[in-house]
């Protein structure tokens, strides 16, 4: 076809003539694919992908210090911006908070830590008298009634119980002494390294909130810090409710099984507290192995606690939590249960913890930006 372009006359392009390549025949021309090129880039891109995640590996524990570090202070904000309201500065209000935070925590370091090594160098020191108990106790002898009078389950107790009760064992079993010292010792630098990075996160939390609105454009900014000061506060509200929660389950623990005479009630309670920390799945876990050190006690010691769980996870999911977590975004429990597995495989303990604040955060952008969109759409 000629086409007529102001004016002039342009010739036709002439179309594109595919490469012949060595193999080709006559009248079947092929396309050259460069194989060796794509193969090497693409061998470069996996290999770049592999160094990555290699490095985020290395530096998981460092990635799981920020991210309990920054909910830690996400929990201590509303506390702070509360003073701020009284007229305070905010540096005087972080330092305060910060003050008593540290305050806190020595406290119950000092408190716990002396009474829980007591109370677990009693065991150790009894517990040749506490695997005879369990051997001689009333539950054993029922199931041996069960199983017809088999004794394989007192010597399976009596088998355990010796291997426990060496040393040597449970040396190997925790990685030896200077694995364990080890342990103890990063843990001490892990909290540390969280307090201080806890403590820049507060004092530099709105500016951090400002520098990362300017990523957004402008037209959408005011949106952005709405819902960022939404997530922050409700999930500052959430650290601090379940804070509460432990609290209660801690204590209670603390005097129900003072009151029943479970074993090491002090350390039972501690459990109980830590467990709580993770909802749903946190406080079954802690009233399962709370009731299995009961029944070392007694049967009657071991049933009396089992039905004192059960009751206490009744009042907490319909009466305890929905008043304390009324101004917290509501996880889902099936969501609950998905986080604290996902983020307890991922970064243990630390990683259930914060993987639950994370699913909250989560439930807020979907609730505030992905669903508004849609209805508009």
């Amino acid at each position: 076809m000629w086409r007529r372009v102001a004016g002039a006359v342009r010739q036709p392009e002439p179309p594109v003539q595919a490469e012949v390549t060595a193999e080709a025949t006559a009248g079947t021309p092929q396309i050259r694919v460069r194989a060796f090129r794509m193969g090497f880039v693409g061998a470069l891109g996996v290999l770049l992908a592999v160094f990555l995640g290699g490095i985020v590996n290395q530096l998981s524990t460092v990635i799981l210090y920020v991210a309990l570090a920054l909910f830690l202070a996400l929990g201590l904000d509303p506390i702070v911006s509360w003073l701020q309201r009284r007229g305070m500065a905010r540096w005087v209000a972080i330092l305060l908070v910060f003050v008593f935070v540290i305050g806190l925590f020595v406290a119950l370091i000092a408190t716990i830590v002396p009474l829980v090594v007591e109370q677990v160098t009693k065991i150790v020191e009894n517990w040749d008298q506490t695997v005879a108990d369990i051997k001689n106790s009333d539950v054993v002898a029922w199931i041996s009634s069960i199983a017809g009078g088999a004794t394989w389950i007192e010597d399976g107790i009596a088998t355990v119980g010796d291997w426990l009760g060496d040393p040597k064992n449970i040396g190997a079993l925790t990685g030896g002494i200077l694995a364990v010292g080890a342990g103890i010792a990063g843990g001490l630098t892990g909290a540390t390294i969280v307090l201080i990075l806890t403590l820049y996160f507060l004092a530099s939390l709105d500016s951090m909130k400002r520098y990362a609105a300017r990523f957004v454009p402008a037209s959408s900014r005011n949106g952005f810090l709405e819902v960022s000061q939404e997530i922050t506060g409700s999930v500052g509200r959430y650290v601090i409710g379940q804070l509460s929660l432990a609290s209660i389950n801690g204590v209670l623990s603390l005097i129900y099984l003072t009151i029943i005479g479970a074993p090491a009630p002090i350390l039972l309670a501690f459990i109980a507290f830590l467990g709580s920390l993770v909802p749903l799945v946190g406080t079954l876990t802690g009233a399962i192995i709370i009731t299995i050190f009961s029944f070392a006690a007694s049967p009657a010691t071991g049933i009396a606690a089992g039905i004192y769980y059960l009751v206490y996870m009744q009042v907490e999911a319909y009466v305890l939590s929905p008043r304390i977590m009324s101004r917290a975004v509501s996880v889902p429990g099936a969501l609950v249960v998905i986080a604290a597995v996902a983020g307890g495989t991922l970064g243990g303990v630390l990683g259930a913890l914060v993987a639950i604040p994370i699913a909250a955060s989560l439930i807020i952008i979907v609730e505030k930006v992905i669903f508004p969109r849609q209805d508009v759409a």
